[in-house]
């Protein structure tokens, strides 16, 4: 059976149009070096980009995408590369528009707590621009010392602090766009509450399929007078899951509330060496409380009396800065630190009711048992934001298939009870194909009216976050073309 070739684009003359915007080394085109962008975090998909364009103000952003839309170019945004969901994986024939460059903080304004920032700002910088004035910006991924702020603002990221403090969206006061048409908006603005439409609340979390971000306004808080960490180790993860239901049941908010169980523990120890987490614990639980002096204090006995009822052996505290980092920096390296356990692994970002934390965590292992592979799980426990870590060797055929299966089955569970199929990490390309386990297809085709409103052609960012006739398991398939295809060449 014959099948037509598909038309290949003339690349020359249109790569010559970027390079009067950005000059020839603001152009990336060679095969060799397009290789760094073929992939985000989620390794398991990769699609090599034609071409990538690294602007630094939005005015060559708008130039660029009206160089798309002139050309019917699909393309996709992309910054720091830690997403962990696919949503900056390059499609074919497509044109990756790289905000990396554009890392500067525009003005701080601590008077109003605000600052405006460029989307390649990494999430760290932030704080540290504004720390020695008392001010800190709050949303903290685990990854906050390299991600950066677009990014952020695509996926709609989370953190330790959003337990009390909220995601990205709650942070996000205005942003400067640029539409799939090429053309510069401005949404939100300098106060919290702006007449007319949220579309601010709509961009923030649309993985960059209405159009990119060039400016940021972010709203700062001032740096609480007391903060407390407190470090819980139990016999089990239900029973830390249990506590996690009490302090919050219990009127406490605190500022943080993660949970590692033993196989997190370990991993830590091994690579950071904190000497903090007990290698013998089932699960630990890190609680952060901040406020006034006398707040904190009364809190740090209640959550101290609330582990204790069930059944932690241990709690350490601390108050120090010093001694507060070294208590977090297990958690913060708990992804890097699952290296250390398997060649490969898979993370999942589903979101639970608090009080299914023990009945989903006790499915999660027997998931696990079910499939022949071990799941490490890490999480923010006080908002229910699960992150199992499946641990896998993708050398061995066949097994990404089953990991990716297993890992459905992961998010299937969490909106059973009432979750969601994404915290944070967004839906991209991993998850899309579970979007109909959630939504109606009424729903859906609402959301699709969103997207062509603000991009009617669909070349921002197509493929991503809503199911085509091939999405699960794809990643798997793939691979397993690619090693057919090196077997018929030799």
């Amino acid at each position: 059976m014959l099948t037509q070739e598909k038309k290949q684009r003339n690349w020359k003359p249109i790569i010559k149009q970027f390079e009067a915007v950005v000059g020839k080394n603001g152009v990336v085109k060679r095969r060799e070096e397009l290789i760094t962008y073929e992939c985000d975090g989620l390794t398991s998909y990769r699609q090599r980009p034609d071409v990538v364009v690294l602007p630094r103000t939005t005015e060559q952003v708008a130039e660029i995408v009206k160089i798309c839309d002139r050309n019917s170019i699909p393309f996709i945004a992309r910054g720091a590369g830690t997403g962990l969901s696919g949503g900056a994986l390059p499609t074919e024939d497509c044109v990756l528009i790289v905000t990396a460059l554009m890392r500067q903080i525009l003005s701080v304004d601590l008077e109003n707590q605000q600052v405006v920032v460029q989307p390649g700002v990494i999430n760290n910088w932030v704080t540290q621009t504004v720390s020695g004035a008392g001010f800190y910006y709050a949303p903290d991924p685990s990854s906050q010392i390299i991600c950066s702020i677009g990014g952020n603002v695509a996926e709609n990221s989370g953190g330790v602090h959003c337990l009390k403090y909220g995601v990205t969206t709650n942070h996000v006061l205005g942003l400067k766009l640029v539409l799939p048409d090429g053309s510069i908006v401005d949404v939100g603005g300098q106060i919290p509450e702006m007449p007319g439409y949220d579309l601010t609340g709509v961009f923030v979390g649309s993985e960059g399929t209405l159009g990119i971000a060039t400016e940021v306004t972010l709203k700062i808080l001032k740096t609480a007078q007391s903060i407390c960490v407190l470090l819980a180790d139990f016999t089990s993860v239900e029973a830390a899951g249990a506590a996690v239901s009490d302090i919050i049941s219990g009127g406490i908010i605190p500022a943080g509330m993660e949970m590692m169980d033993n196989l997190s523990i370990n991993a830590v120890e091994d690579v950071v060496a904190t000497g903090c987490y007990p290698r013998d614990a089932e699960a630990i639980l890190l609680v952060e409380i901040d406020g006034l002096e006398v707040e904190v204090a009364a809190n740090k006995q209640r959550i101290a009396a609330i582990c204790k009822q069930n059944g932690a052996r241990n709690i350490t505290t601390a108050s120090d800065p010093v001694q507060r980092l070294k208590l977090w920096k297990g958690r913060k390296a708990a992804f890097a630190a699952a290296g250390h356990l398997s060649p490969d692994y898979y993370v999942q970002d589903g979101v639970i009711p608090r009080t299914q934390l023990p009945y989903v965590l006790q499915e999660i292992k027997y998931l696990g048992e079910k499939y022949g592979y071990r799941i490490a799980n890490v999480f923010h426990a006080g908002d229910g934001n699960l992150h199992p870590l499946v641990l896998y060797d993708n050398s061995i055929p066949g097994a990404l298939e089953k990991v990716e299966e297993l890992g459905g089955e992961i998010l299937k569970l969490c909106v059973k009870v009432g979750g969601s199929l994404s915290g944070e990490h967004g839906i991209g390309a991993d998850k899309r194909c579970y979007m109909p386990n959630m939504f109606s297809p009424s729903d859906l085709e609402a959301m699709q009216w969103v997207r062509a409103a603000f991009n009617p052609k669909g070349l921002a960012n197509p493929g991503k976050i809503f199911p085509t006739p091939r999405t699960c398991g794809e990643a798997a398939r793939a691979q397993s073309a690619k090693q057919f295809e090196t077997v018929e060449r030799f």
